[in-house]
């Protein structure tokens, strides 16, 4: 079974790319990146999905190295409006650096075409059909495909599609992380966009191995995440324990019940995980063939979920960046 996005069928289950460059420790040496990269096509992964951020713009010229030669067997998705540039940090999706920023991915990714360009976030400081119109031009000449968002609430959602019609919305999504259920998943759902999940493994944890935050290297980014601190972690590890259980009573490992739960919440909702193991891209990859009943799926929503974990989503310095819906926690 294939589900649709920016006018492609694809498989369900995407590739995130980010930490193969960035944020989760340290990234893998480069031959083992372009192993799993083309690893994960030839299992039958068709969408890649990667950021102009991501390392700063080296995922972008890692993909371009190790699998553009490939590129008409994966929809490419990449994004732009977060600056990270030394003192300049901020969002900025006004028109003039939406267009400067995709010609410079473009240069990086070594291709002319993109097929699904997303806004990383929400600005306030530009009007959303100014924004739009800079992707809608992009559109128009060729360079991107379609164009989505990033972590972005309902009512701006609609308010885009309604200028120029919307391809995908990209929010994280998982057990543990609900706030596209405030609005976001209904509207995507009404209009007929893709909701593209990110962290579907809630950054590790639904992994089922990682235990011990100790073991984090000192630029994990997972250290500044409430939930991953001294004071939550603790709490969090029994009803993981407890999804671990269920997981292994039914015969499936925890990422593979983790990602049934997402794909049976719409069949619009599109999980991309991301990993540097090659044997977690095939656990991964084979979670659609997982038989998984509604009660089992049940079960695993009522063990994890926004009120039994504790810890916000993000850092206090982050959530002023996200749009989405929150639940306040």
């Amino acid at each position: 079974m294939r589900r649709r996005v920016a006018g492609r069928d694809v498989h369900p289950i995407g590739l995130g790319c980010m930490n193969l460059s960035w944020a989760y420790g340290g990234p893998p040496v480069h031959d083992d990146k372009v192993r799993l990269l083309n690893e994960a096509l030839d299992l039958g992964y068709d969408h890649l999905d990667t950021a102009n951020i991501y390392g700063k713009g080296a995922n972008e010229e890692l993909l371009a190295g190790a699998v553009m030669h490939r590129r008409d067997e994966f929809l490419l998705a990449s994004k732009t409006g977060i600056i990270v540039d030394g003192p300049r940090r901020g969002i900025d999706c006004s028109p003039a650096s939406i267009s400067a920023s995709l010609d410079e991915s473009l240069k990086r990714l070594g291709t002319d075409h993109i097929d699904l360009f997303y806004m990383h976030r929400f600005d306030p400081k530009v009007p959303i059909a100014d924004s739009v119109g800079a992707m809608a031009r992009a559109i128009e000449a060729g360079k991107i495909g379609a164009y989505g968002v990033s972590e972005w609430s309902a009512a701006h959602i609609r308010e885009a599609h309604a200028v120029h019609p919307m391809a995908a919305v990209q929010s994280e999504y998982s057990l543990w992380s609900r706030n596209v259920e405030l609005g976001v998943l209904a509207a995507t759902r009404e209009l007929g966009i893709a909701l593209v999940a990110f962290s579907p493994l809630a950054r590790g944890a639904l992994g089922g191995e990682f235990k011990d935050v100790g073991t984090l290297g000192e630029n994990d980014l997972r250290l500044t995440h409430p939930r991953f601190s001294t004071e939550n972690w603790p709490k969090n590890l029994l009803p993981l324990a407890q999804f671990d259980a269920l997981a292994a009573r039914e015969g499936l490992r925890p990422a593979q019940l983790a990602l049934a739960w997402l794909l049976a919440q719409g069949d619009h909702v599109y999980p991309i995980p991301g990993t540097t193991s090659v044997a977690h891209l095939r656990e991964n990859f084979d979670a659609l063939a997982c038989e998984v009943s509604d009660e089992i799926l049940n079960e695993a929503g009522a063990i994890i979920n926004h009120q039994t974990i504790s810890g916000h989503r993000y850092p206090e310095v982050m959530r002023h960046t996200i749009d989405t819906e929150d639940f306040g926690q």
